[in-house]
């Protein structure tokens, strides 16, 4: 999760992409809720480590839409739905590389991971 307050998300993010790249991992900004049943299946399959078999490399710097809506926004970080994944920018911004929305139900989780690999696919091709 990312730190809760007022730091500004490309920093956070840029700080991310540092790391991500020392461990030789692929950073994704994931923007979730509570309140979002996709958002929280997804959540939870990660916690749980339901996914590391299918994202080995994968990094997400998770933040919270409710807590974190402003700071997103002006970072580039805002969707019309949720969830959001977004490649970030060397910035820290969000870049196009992006991918929202999700179906609800136990099928939410088996229905992002082959976008989720399209777009983490798409990101490689575009380095």
């Amino acid at each position: 999760m990312a730190p809760d307050g007022g730091d500004d998300v490309r920093a956070v993010v840029q700080a991310e992409i540092e790391r991500a790249g020392r461990e030789g991992r692929d950073l994704v900004v994931y923007v979730g809720a509570r309140w979002c049943e996709p958002c929280t299946r997804f959540h939870d399959a990660i916690q749980a480590g339901s996914l590391d078999t299918a994202f080995p490399t994968l990094r997400l710097l998770e933040f919270d839409l409710d807590r974190d809506e402003a700071r997103l926004r002006s970072a580039g970080y805002a969707s019309r739905m949720i969830p959001l994944f977004v490649i970030p920018a060397p910035t820290g911004e969000a870049s196009p590389l992006r991918m929202e929305g999700s179906i609800k139900g136990e099928g939410a989780v088996p229905e992002i991971a082959p976008r989720l690999r399209a777009l983490l696919a798409q990101a490689q091709r575009n380095r």
